[in-house]
C-alpha cells in the first residue's frame, strides 16, 4: 500500500474519438519505398519519404531547376569550411550548368580558397602553431592577398574580383583548377567578400592596407545588394556553413534593398548546416519573407556529403 495521500487519477470516464474522425498528419501514401538498384539519384530521390526533410530537399531541389529555367539567379554564400571540405570543384560544376550565377563568402572562404590556389593545402594545425604566435602568419598568403587589395584601391574593384584576378593575371596560380575565386573571374561570375575586420590571418600581416580593405568590401557589400535585388520573383539564395557573419550581412542586404524602393519577394532561401543556429534561421530562413511571400529551407547535414549529393541530383533533374 502506498504511504502517498495523493491517489493516481482513473482514466474510466475519459472521453475518445474515432481514429477515423482524428486522422493522422503522417499518411502510408507519403512513406517512402525501397531504392530500386539502377534507378540512379533521381530514383533515390523519389524513394525517399514525402515528409519533413525529405520533402525540403525535394522543394531545394524544385527551386533551384525552376531558377535556373526562369533565369533568375541562384547565389551560394559561403563559409569557410565549404572550401576546407573540397567542394570548390562541385560549385565550380554547378556554376557551369547554370546552378550557380554568384557567389559570397566570409573572410575566411576567400583565404582558403586563395591558399588552395597558390599552394594546393590549407588550414593550418592551429594547435600546433598557436603557442609560439605562428599561427595565421604564412608569408605568401598574407603577402598576395594584400597586394591584390592594394591593387584593387586603384583600379575601383570589390574584394572577391581583385582576389580572383590576383589568381588569374598577369599568370595563373599553380592551382587555379580546384580555385572557386578563379573559376568565376574567367567566367566573369560576380564574387563578393564579406570581411569583418580582426577575423582573418590576412588583417595581421604587415603588408595589409587596411583603408583599401575596408573600401573593397564596402565595394563588395554594394554589390551583393545589387545581387540580392535580382532575386525578386523566383531567385535562389543559399547560405552554406556561415553562421554569423554572412547571415547579418544578408538580412542587411534585404533590407537596403527594400528601403531604396526596389521589390523584393516571392524568392527561396536556404540554409546548409551541422546545426541549427540562430542567426541563420532566423536571418535567413525566416524573416525574408515576413509579409513578402516566398519560403525559406533548413537543411542541416556534412557539406562534403549534402552539396554533391543537390549537385548530383541538379545534373540528373536539370537535363
Amino acid at each position: 500500500m502506498s504511504m502517498y495521500k495523493e491517489r493516481p487519477i482513473e482514466f474510466t470516464a475519459l472521453h475518445t474519438v474515432p481514429l477515423a474522425s482524428r486522422g493522422g498528419k503522417v499518411r502510408v501514401e507519403a512513406f517512402g519505398h525501397a531504392y530500386r538498384k539502377g534507378s540512379g539519384i533521381c530514383g533515390w530521390l523519389d524513394s525517399l519519404p514525402r515528409l519533413l526533410a525529405a520533402e525540403d530537399l525535394r522543394a531545394l531541389i524544385d527551386a533551384l531547376v525552376r531558377a535556373r529555367a526562369a533565369g533568375k539567379p541562384i547565389l551560394w554564400g559561403l563559409g569557410g569550411h565549404v572550401i576546407k571540405c573540397g567542394l570548390a570543384p562541385v560549385l565550380i560544376g554547378l556554376m557551369e550548368n547554370g546552378y550557380a550565377t554568384g557567389f559570397c563568402m566570409n573572410g575566411a572562404a576567400a583565404i582558403h580558397d586563395f591558399e588552395i590556389a597558390l599552394a594546393g593545402w590549407t588550414s593550418e594545425d592551429v594547435e600546433a602553431a598557436l603557442p609560439e604566435g605562428r599561427f595565421g602568419v604564412a608569408e605568401e598568403t598574407g603577402r598576395e592577398m594584400s597586394l591584390a587589395i592594394s591593387r584593387a584601391a586603384g583600379d575601383d574593384l570589390g574584394a572577391g574580383e581583385a582576389f580572383g584576378r590576383a589568381l588569374c593575371e598577369p599568370c595563373a596560380a599553380p592551382h587555379t583548377c580546384a580555385s572557386l575565386l578563379a573559376a568565376a573571374y574567367g567566367r566573369r561570375v560576380p564574387v563578393t567578400v564579406h570581411i569583418a575586420i580582426g577575423t582573418d590571418t590576412l588583417h595581421i600581416h604587415p603588408r595589409l592596407d587596411a583603408g583599401a580593405l575596408g573600401a573593397a568590401t564596402h565595394r563588395d557589400f554594394r554589390l551583393f545588394c545589387t545581387l540580392i535585388e535580382s532575386l525578386d520573383g523566383g531567385g535562389v539564395y543559399l547560405n552554406v556553413g556561415s553562421a554569423v557573419i554572412l547571415p547579418e550581412v544578408f538580412l542587411k542586404a534585404v533590407t537596403a534593398v527594400r528601403n531604396l524602393g526596389r521589390p523584393l519577394k516571392d524568392f527561396t532561401t536556404v540554409n546548409f548546416d551541422f546545426l541549427d543556429h540562430y542567426r541563420p534561421r532566423v536571418n535567413v530562413v525566416e524573416r525574408p519573407h515576413a509579409g513578402a511571400g516566398g519560403r525559406g529551407i533548413a537543411l542541416r547535414g556534412h557539406h562534403e556529403l549534402m552539396l554533391p549529393l543537390v549537385a548530383a541530383a541538379l545534373m540528373e533533374r536539370g537535363e
